[in-house]
């Protein structure tokens, strides 16, 4: 697979490419199958329909991996916490966490338990996905979680659980502790079923002062990392923090792969990590409306990256009302660009 080799920092024929959301929105395919499942929720717990949209973005865009059709806030979400999504305004907890009883009630084995539909999904894609395809599996880094469960829905202040990191550590603490133990098992059987890599996204990461991002972010990243590593060294690890790269001088740990995203320049990620990491990422998703934006893009990445030890990728997720064809054109244009 070349996007495992590319992973591991092996030579390529070409730079593989993905991008992160690929299946979503802007598919006119995946609506119709998000239509037929009713809700995001029965979507994401439909195993064949799961399967079906995760594929999409293969068959129609040929990129060089899959990632798994889910959503981050499965996980507390069977943990115990009640989720919806509320149109125009996202997913909603409708009884976030607050004390330190509500997080006893949550469950850990349990959780990775009822994530079976997850499972299924996985090992219906790798059934149907061409064995050349990897299959990426991915989770919400702790602190993005917890964000979510302590805020109850987005925000733009993160207010409630900055309060709480620093007015009282040791339950913020207490909280990341529980959803990592969780996301180690999730994990874990995420590989079982069937994925060839795994990818930890940070969404919130530039929430956080370099101190606290440290503390109460990257520490619990590079512990999930090092778990995985050490029960699965084939198994390649990406770790996508949001938005830190005035912190990059004091990334380490054992991981493969580490996304940048679309505001840390290429430049400085190289020189920073990319002598320790394979680099993914990051070109301005919001090129992608333009195919002249987008041949800039990828010319002033693949020359920076000179098709060494880089993985081409957005630097978040696509956006809902980018045209198929220049999702096509970007994907097409890397593989050309980067041959040989």
């Amino acid at each position: 697979m070349i996007f495992i080799d590319a992973c591991f920092g092996k030579k390529t024929p070409y730079t593989p490419v993905w991008m992160m959301r690929q299946a979503g929105r802007y598919l006119p395919e995946y609506m119709r199958v998000r239509a037929e499942a009713g809700d995001f929720l029965s979507l994401c717990k439909d195993p064949k329909r799961a399967c079906e949209v995760t594929l999409q973005p293969v068959d129609i865009l040929g990129v060089d991996a899959a990632i798994l059709f889910s959503d981050i806030l499965v996980v507390p979400m069977e943990m115990g916490m009640a989720l919806r999504f509320e149109k125009g305004e996202g997913p909603v907890f409708d009884a976030p966490l607050e004390t330190k009883a509500q997080l006893e009630a949550l469950h850990v084995e349990e959780a990775a338990e009822r994530l079976e539909y997850v499972y299924e999904a996985i090992g219906l894609i790798r059934a149907q996905l061409a064995p050349e395809k990897a299959l990426i599996g991915f989770c919400g880094a702790p602190w993005t979680l917890a964000t979510y469960m302590i805020e109850g829905k987005g925000t733009k202040t993160y207010a409630l659980c900055k309060k709480l990191l620093y007015s009282d550590p040791e339950f913020m603490h207490a909280i990341l502790r529980k959803v990592t133990e969780v996301l180690k098992l999730y994990m874990s059987r995420q590989i079982e079923a069937g994925v060839d890599a795994v990818q930890v996204f940070d969404s919130w990461a530039a929430a956080l002062e370099e101190p606290a991002f440290f503390e109460f972010s990257w520490s619990y990243m590079k512990e999930l990392a090092a778990y995985l590593k050490a029960k699965y060294p084939h198994i390649p690890v990406i770790l996508f923090p949001k938005g830190i790269s005035g912190y990059l001088d004091k990334i380490d740990g054992e991981f493969d792969v580490f996304g940048v995203d679309w505001s840390t320049p290429i430049e400085l990620a190289k020189e920073k990590l990319g002598h320790k990491y394979v680099l993914q990422g990051n070109m301005e998703p919001t090129r992608l409306y333009s195919k002249e934006a987008i041949d800039g893009g990828i010319e002033h990445i693949a020359s920076v990256m000179q098709n060494e030890r880089h993985i081409f990728n957005l630097g978040h997720g696509i956006l809902p009302d980018i045209p198929v064809e220049h999702a096509k054109y970007f994907i097409k244009r890397v593989q050309e660009r980067t041959k040989g």
